[in-house]
């Protein structure tokens, strides 16, 4: 291994998500779509640049196989503060409204994603469909299809001084609902293909984990440790969480799932901290994660970019988010407008369907070929978001005119 090397190609990647960043704070879009394009558009550029000699001379083997493991560290530390939030967070909202906008936001999705995945195993190009399982390629694509990304979601709020809005709590709090259930059901989808009772067994182990970790970490000496140490805790978090992670990708499930087994595992209070040091870190790495899905999506053939899929899953998608958050808002009492708000911010994908896609290639569920068409229709989604926001914020209802008074009409 080359360490200069790696070391040279890391810093091109960070400064090419810094520039995504700033390029699209400039667009009024997520920091997030603006790193996630410049990260999967590194590979390309360099093969429109110099074409197939050039990408092997500036990512040899040698180079790449370090990248996917820095790759990986991002994400899986990244997911530990994912997980904690979803664990963690609230919406001081009723739960039937809460629980309308979630199934609204969520069921529909999922009928959405099945519409999808009977066209590809039924209709489409074989080339589109690959080779997996039908019950897992059809579980993975209505997950694809449900996902809300709780990070990008939060930030969309943030940036748009929405976070204790009606809508903003609703989505939020839906978010946090249908993101938990689509991890399980991704669990689920790539145990089908290695082998469903395996994978059945080590998400009950996780769970154990996640229990008996809480019970430990709430007793007094760790939590006087988290609050005196926090970031040798932030290290402490970080080595059992890369750990735990690469160990159930060993025994045959994502690392996404052990992540989350340590993310769920930690306590609030003291711990919070300590996590924010953990994700801040992985935040830092993840765009290393995204040039390596960028070379999954260089190596598709060329002209088979998958024109028709892309337009099939942007339509879906749109219709069972914006439409059944709508729906769920108006049967949870809301009006129209913040109805509306609500449909287009559930409709936010980002990063976490990024890293739900990744883990579905990897497992061989999606094709090249799909795993395409859904990049580009999570990157569309969720740059819809500003511009729909920005159109709903316009069509407020205007404020009454006074009506001038007409001469001597005072008494």
């Amino acid at each position: 291994m080359r360490v200069g090397h790696v070391a040279a190609v890391l810093a091109v990647v960070l400064v090419a998500a810094y520039s995504g960043r700033v390029a699209a704070r400039a667009a009024r879009q997520p920091e997030v779509v603006g790193e996630i394009l410049a990260g999967i558009l590194v590979v390309p550029a360099v093969l429109a640049v110099g074409g197939t000699p050039t990408l092997a001379a500036v990512l040899p083997t040698d180079v790449v196989g370090p990248l996917k493991v820095i790759g990986q560290i991002g994400l899986v530390l990244f997911l530990v503060g994912v997980a904690h939030e979803l664990r963690h967070g609230g919406s001081g909202l009723g739960a039937r409204a809460v629980g309308w906008v979630t199934a609204g936001s969520f069921v529909p999705a999922l009928l959405t994603g099945l519409v999808m995945a009977a066209w590809v195993v039924w209709l489409a190009d074989p080339d589109l469909r690959g080779d997996a399982p039908v019950p897992a390629l059809v579980l993975m694509i209505a997950v694809a299809l449900s996902v809300t990304a709780v990070p990008v979601l939060a930030r969309v709020l943030e940036d748009r001084g929405m976070v204790d809005s009606p809508a903003g709590k609703l989505a939020m709090a839906a978010a946090v609902v249908t993101d938990s259930a689509a991890w399980v059901l991704l669990v689920v989808a790539v145990g089908i293909s290695g082998g469903l009772v395996v994978s059945l067994v080590l998400v009950a182990l996780g769970v154990a984990v996640t229990v008996v970790g809480r019970v430990l970490l709430r007793s007094r000496v760790p939590v006087s440790a988290a609050g005196r140490f926090p970031r040798a805790t932030g290290a402490g978090i970080a080595g059992v969480a890369l750990l735990v992670a690469f160990q159930f990708e060993h025994w045959g499930l994502t690392a996404v799932f052990g992540s989350f087994v340590v993310g769920l595992a930690i306590p609030g209070g003291v711990w919070a901290g300590a996590v924010r040091a953990v994700t801040s870190t992985g935040r830092l790495l993840v765009p290393v994660f995204f040039v390596v899905a960028g070379m999954g999506v260089a190596n598709a053939p060329r002209g088979s970019v998958p024109w028709t899929a892309i337009a099939v899953a942007i339509a879906l998608a749109v219709v069972g988010k914006v439409g059944g958050g709508y729906l769920g808002g108006r049967l949870a009492g809301q009006d129209r407008r913040t109805a509306m708000t609500v449909g287009v911010l559930v409709n936010t994908r980002g990063l976490t369907e990024i890293v739900v896609l990744q883990a579905g290639y990897s497992a061989g569920l999606l094709s090249v070929q799909l795993f395409l068409a859904l990049v580009v229709m999570a990157l569309a989604t969720t740059g819809m978001t500003g511009p729909l926001l920005s159109i709903i914020e316009r069509t407020r209802a205007p404020k009454p005119v006074p009506v001038p008074e007409l001469p001597g009409s005072r008494s």
